[in-house]
C-alpha cells in the first residue's frame, strides 16, 4: 500500500532532491499531483512524472492525495500547512515550520485539531553515518557525552529575489537555513537545549540576512555544543564536520552533513583500562574504529517515514513538535545575537 504525495512548490528542493530521490524512489509513496507558482515549472515536473500538473492552489487542495509535501518560501509555510490541514490532508513541511514561533504554534494546533499528521523536513538524523553514531552513543561507547560539534556551510552570493536573503521571506539567512539542521542532529546525541548564545554577522555579502552563524549550545545533560553555519565560505572549502566527545572517545566525520548520503567516519575509543597519561600522547586510543554503514538516501527515508506513520497511524519520527522545538532554539539564537547574552531556550 502507498501513500499518494502531491507538491506545493514543486520547484527548488522538491525538484532537485525530494521528488526524484524521495517520492519518486519510496517503497510506499507515489506522486500524484504538483503545483508551483512558475507554470512553466511545474508543467516540467509534471510531465517528467506522469501527474497532474495543478494549475491553481485549489485543485492541489482539493486532489485525491494523503499527503501534501510543502516546499515552497519560508513565509508560505504557515498559511499553506494550515490550508492543508483542514483539506483533511496529512502535512510535510521543509524546515523551519514558519518565520517564527507563533507561526508553527499555529501550523501545529491546525494539525492537531485537524487530525491530521504534521511532519518536519529535519533529514539529517536519517543519515547512515548518523544512525550508526547514535547506536554507538547509546551503547555507551563513548562514555558520558561532553561536546559535539556540527558545521554545515557553503558559498551562497548575492542572486536577485534569493528569499533566503531576505529575513523577512526567510526567517533570516545560514542560521535558519543551515544552523537549524545542526542543532536538530546534535540534539539527537546531546539532548535537549538548554540554553544558547550566538553570534552572527555579514562578512563578505551584503545582503539582508546573516551569512555567518556561531551558536554555543548548552543542552540540558551539562554538555556543551557548537554549530558554524556560514554562507561565504567556498563550497570545495567546507568540509560540514560533525565531532562528539565523550568521556571514553569520540566520533569524527567530515563530509556527512548535507544534503548527499555519503562521507567519512571514525571512532577513537579508549581501551577499558586506560590510565592517565603525563605525556598526552596523541596516538589514536584503542585504535580508529572505521563507521563505513551501507548508504541510505536521507530524502527516501523521511518520505518512507512519514508515510509509514500514515499508514500506521503512528506519530511521525519527526513531527510537529520536534520542528515547534527547533524554531523556539533559532528564536533563542537570534535573540542572543541582538542583546548580547546566553537566553534560555522555553
Amino acid at each position: 500500500m502507498k501513500t499518494k504525495w502531491a507538491v506545493w512548490g514543486s520547484g527548488g528542493i522538491a525538484r532537485r532532491r525530494t521528488i526524484p530521490e524521495g517520492i519518486a524512489k519510496a517503497d510506499n509513496a507515489m506522486l500524484v499531483a504538483v503545483y508551483d507558482a512558475n507554470g512553466a515549472v511545474n508543467e516540467d515536473v509534471a510531465q517528467t512524472y506522469g501527474v497532474w500538473a495543478c494549475r491553481t492552489e485549489e485543485e492541489l487542495l482539493e486532489s485525491e492525495c494523503d499527503v501534501i509535501y510543502v516546499a515552497t518560501p519560508v513565509h508560505c509555510h504557515c498559511g499553506q500547512v494550515i490550508r492543508a490541514a483542514r483539506a483533511g490532508k496529512h502535512v510535510f513541511c521543509e524546515k523551519p515550520l514558519g518565520l517564527t514561533v507563533e507561526e508553527a504554534k499555529k501550523m501545529v494546533a491546525a494539525c492537531k485539531r485537524a487530525r491530521v499528521k504534521l511532519g518536519v523536513g529535519l533529514m539529517m538524523r536519517f543519515h547512515a553515518y548518523h544512525q550508526e553514531a547514535l547506536r554507538l552513543v547509546r551503547e555507551g561507547r563513548l562514555g558520558t557525552l561532553v561536546f559535539g560539534r556540527a558545521q554545515l556551510s557553503c558559498w551562497y552570493p548575492p542572486i536577485a529575489g534569493a528569499w533566503r536573503q531576505d529575513p523577512k521571506q526567510g526567517g533570516g539567512g545560514s542560521l535558519v537555513d543551515m544552523a537549524s539542521h545542526c542543532i536538530d542532529l546534535l540534539e539527537m546525541f546531546f539532548g535537549p537545549t538548554r540554553r544558547v548564545a550566538c553570534f552572527t554577522g555579514n562578512l563578505v555579502h551584503r545582503y539582508r540576512s546573516e551569512d555567518t552563524a556561531a551558536v554555543l549550545l548548552e543542552f540540558a545533560s551539562g554538555a556543551k555544543g557548537i554549530v558554524d553555519s556560514l554562507f561565504n565560505v567556498p563550497d570545495l572549502s567546507s568540509r560540514n564536520r560533525l565531532e562528539i566527545y565523550g568521556s571514553k572517545g569520540s566520533i569524527l566525520a567530515e563530509g556527512t552533513i548535507g544534503q548527499g548520503e555519503a562521507g567519512e567516519m571514525v571512532a577513537h575509543l579508549a581501551a577499558e583500562d586506560a590510565a592517565y597519561d603525563a605525556q598526552q600522547t596523541r596516538v589514536p586510543l584503542g585504535g580508529a574504529l572505521k563507521i563505513a554503514p551501507a548508504p541510505v538516501n536521507m530524502y527516501r527515508a523521511e518520505v518512507e517515514a512519514f508515510s509509514r506513520a500514515v499508514l500506521d497511524d503512528t506519530d511521525p519520527p519527526v513531527d510537529g513538535s520536534a520542528g515547534l522545538w527547533n524554531q523556539k532554539i533559532l528564536a533563542a539564537a537570534y535573540q542572543s545575537a541582538r542583546e548580547g547574552k546566553a537566553v534560555r531556550v522555553k
